[in-house]
């Protein structure tokens, strides 16, 4: 099975980190300043391996090499069918090498608030760590 290179959608994706981790999802999300919102997130469902700091800069994704994927099948007994792998600047003097395998990968591009907001509209989405404004 051949695992692709993760193709963003445009955008300025520079500023990431990882929103939620948990046994059925691993979800990091990306924007130009993480300081206010973000614009894009890369939902990994059933996650059977994530390998990631929480906060990283400029990912370049690539096909996971023969040896990245050999690790995996080792350690998991399968792969699964989503396998992602990137360098990205994790603030030390090197590229940090990830990789992430999972069931399945949906690339949500949503405006994100990472602040709570009185005047928000309707069904505005915010990060799981903001305390919603009362109405």
């Amino acid at each position: 099975m051949r695992h692709p290179a993760i193709g963003l959608p445009d955008g300025s994706w520079w500023d990431w980190d990882v929103v939620a981790l948990t046994p059925g999802e691993f979800r990091p999300a990306a924007g130009a300043d993480l300081a206010y919102h973000h614009g894009l997130e890369l939902v990994f469902a059933d996650p059977a391996h994530a390998a990631c700091p929480a906060a990283f800069h400029d990912p370049a994704f690539q096909e996971p090499t023969p040896g990245e994927l050999a690790s995996l099948d080792r350690r998991l007994g399968e792969l699964p069918p989503v396998v992602a792998a990137f360098d990205a600047d994790a603030g030390g003097p090197e590229p940090v090498a990830c990789l992430v395998a999972a069931h399945r990968l949906e690339i949500v591009r949503e405006h994100v608030l990472r602040y709570a907001r009185e005047d928000a509209p309707p069904g505005q989405r915010f990060a799981p760590w903001v305390r919603r404004p009362h109405r």
